[in-house]
């Protein structure tokens, strides 16, 4: 039971701690941010095979750092604009229907290909392997994220728009903040379910400490994301976990908006000249 509550624990601290870090990783360069990137992901891989033939709960949990190291190299490379896709312009006004999900999936189709062909590459290699929780974790993030960004296109309350850089802020005219669409009750009840049963089965059948953290871990991570779908129509919004950052950015944008005004009025001809 011990190791349930420790990796309860952990799964809710590297969740936020992750996702604080990769937006700290946006505030850096584009050169600093790609090299942060890309470290990352070599350390990430590194842990992938270096616990992929241990079955114990430490190397549950490494394991489960590196899924989520993976996922987060992914996540920095889309937010710095490294990789996208080859849209990168606003949705325009009278884009409905099919035209509409063409056009948005022509922003990000690089970032998911990228995505799925990670997975892949994680299943065969780790195709029989003692430790299969790097890929437990990065399929569970996959997954979620997938549902919310249908989710948010379909049309949600709170779209979470606080979180894109300066350089992709064309992301938002394709979302829709609008009442939740019909995919929302599926999303949470298959996300409620897969998590209770992953936690469920951690404690009541699991039989080594590896399996129970590993599933733990995995039962937690998909427990917070479906957490995250909950932000999207909650009055609450998911940003506020992350308020030193979104506060800090919204300051540095007026501050550039009221030096672009002081600028222009500066260079504006005067009057009479």
């Amino acid at each position: 039971m011990s190791d349930v509550w420790l990796a309860l624990g952990y799964a809710l601290f590297l969740w936020w701690f992750g996702t604080g870090a990769v937006l700290l990783m946006g505030r850096t360069s584009r050169t600093m941010s790609a090299g942060l990137a890309v470290g990352l992901g070599v350390v990430s891989l590194w842990g992938v095979w270096a616990t992929m033939d241990a079955q114990t709960p430490w190397s549950a949990a490494w394991a489960f750092t590196a899924g989520v190291g993976l996922w987060g190299f992914h996540e920095a490379t889309f937010l710095s604009g490294a990789l996208t896709g080859p849209r990168r312009a606003p949705c325009p006004p009278d884009a409905r229907g099919w035209r509409r999900f063409r056009l948005a999936a022509a922003t990000l189709i690089h970032h998911e290909i990228a995505l799925a062909l990670t997975t892949v590459g994680l299943a065969l290699w780790l195709q029989g392997a003692a430790n299969p929780v790097a890929l437990w974790t990065f399929v569970a993030l996959w997954v979620l994220r997938l549902s919310v960004k249908f989710n948010i296109f379909l049309g949600a309350p709170n779209v979470a728009d606080e979180f894109l850089p300066d350089d992709l802020r064309y992301l938002a005219t394709y979302f829709s903040p609008r009442p939740m669409s019909l995919l929302f009750p599926f999303s949470v009840t298959l996300g409620t379910v897969a998590a209770g049963g992953l936690l469920l089965h951690a404690v009541t059948v699991a039989e080594t400490g590896f399996a129970a953290t590993g599933l733990t871990l995995v039962g937690a991570l998909t427990a917070l994301g479906t957490l995250e779908h909950w932000f999207l129509v909650l009055p609450v919004r998911e940003a506020a976990l992350w308020k030193w950052w979104t506060e800090k950015r919204a300051e540095r944008r007026a501050n550039r908006a009221d030096g672009a005004l002081k600028l222009m009025a500066s260079t504006a001809p005067t009057p009479g000249r």
